[in-house]
């Protein structure tokens, strides 16, 4: 009860000090809020119009701010989260989120799954048709989604990842079989357009959080089908910059299997953190040898890096299924 009460009261203060900031900065907090804590905090909002002038004190307080004794913060608070959320979301991310807390429907289906444990989103959906479930699931966060699938039968589970796979948007008349299905009152209806959701990068984002070698298995039976459609997933499973995710011995293994010309390419359109991570795990000389080669060599083609890029995940790929390296991923026991 204490932790909850604590919570409410977290919540009440956010509201009130993103009332006070005015849209921009309110705004610009909300982008790094999750779905969740955008709704909480902007239904407590869309219903504060005035709060006591020790209540606000309390909360100005902590940022250091003077404040005038009790005042209205907004005139139209429905207006003001509106505004807000269409600036931090977009139009059709915060669509529904203005319907729910501004408008006040009961916006269900697809939506109030978000909220959902896994496990009861599949018992909800078990008897679905896998395309329905497909295209319920690339509307769900990723790490969620995998939940999800995680408690289907591995049969199901490899039609699923497939249907996401080789999904190419959701067209309105998929919306409404989705409507019929969760029974869901989708806000603004005539405003559905297609959505750019599923794909390869989706089935390998969900595959990434899966794991437990449930990930091999559904590779393994969508290559059986589609080796070409396998080979994209698998190429979206891990990317270049989650080599910073390798520990050093892995790194280091790794990088005996690289050649310094290949690497230097590579790096030219690497991020800073994996530039220091090959330094950190290469000897002094070795580093500063690389260092000299990145300083002289002149500009790359994207192409060329993008191409020297893949080849080292592909001997990271070779190194990982000969039991070398560990690549990161979801699950307990995560090989790509």
């Amino acid at each position: 009860m204490a932790a909850a009460a604590t919570e409410d009261e977290g919540i009440h203060a956010s509201a009130i000090l993103l009332l006070a900031l005015g849209e921009d900065c309110a705004a610009e907090v909300f982008k790094h809020l999750s779905p969740k804590e955008v709704q909480r905090i902007g239904e407590r909002m869309a219903r504060l119009t005035t709060v006591a002038d020790t209540q606000f004190d309390e909360v100005l307080a902590r940022f250091e701010t003077t404040v005038e004794t009790q005042r209205s913060l907004v005139s139209d608070t429905g207006a003001y989260v509106s505004n807000v959320l269409k600036r931090a979301l977009g139009e059709d991310k915060a669509g529904l989120l203005i319907d729910r807390i501004v408008q006040g429907r009961d916006v269900s289906g697809i939506e109030s799954l978000k909220w959902m444990d896994p496990g009861a989103i599949a018992e909800l959906i078990r008897n679905e048709h896998p395309q329905i479930v497909a295209t319920i699931l690339v509307h769900l966060d990723r790490d969620h989604a995998s939940g999800v699938l995680s408690a289907f039968d591995e049969r199901t589970r490899n039609d699923v990842v497939l249907r996401i796979a080789t999904l190419d948007g959701i067209q309105p008349n998929a919306l409404k079989e989705l409507n019929d299905v969760l029974s869901k009152v989708l806000a603004g209806g005539d405003r559905v357009r297609k959505a750019p959701l599923g794909g390869p990068k989706t089935a390998a984002e969900i595959l990434n959080f899966l794991g437990s070698g449930m990930d091999t298995t559904v590779l393994g039976a969508i290559r059986d089908g589609d080796s070409e459609l396998a080979a994209k997933i698998e190429e979206q499973m891990f990317t270049f910059g989650d080599l910073l995710k390798l520990d050093n011995k892995a790194m280091q293994r790794l990088l005996r299997e690289v050649n310094n010309d290949q690497l230097v390419v590579a790096l030219k359109g690497a991020e800073p953190e994996m530039r220091e991570k090959v330094f950190s795990n290469m000897s002094s000389r070795a580093a500063e040898t690389l260092r000299d080669d990145l300083e002289s060599k002149g500009p790359v083609r994207m192409s060329d890096v993008d191409a020297e890029q893949k080849g080292i995940l592909k001997i990271a790929r070779r190194l990982a299924d000969e039991g070398e390296i560990m690549l990161g991923g979801g699950g307990d026991e995560s090989f790509v």
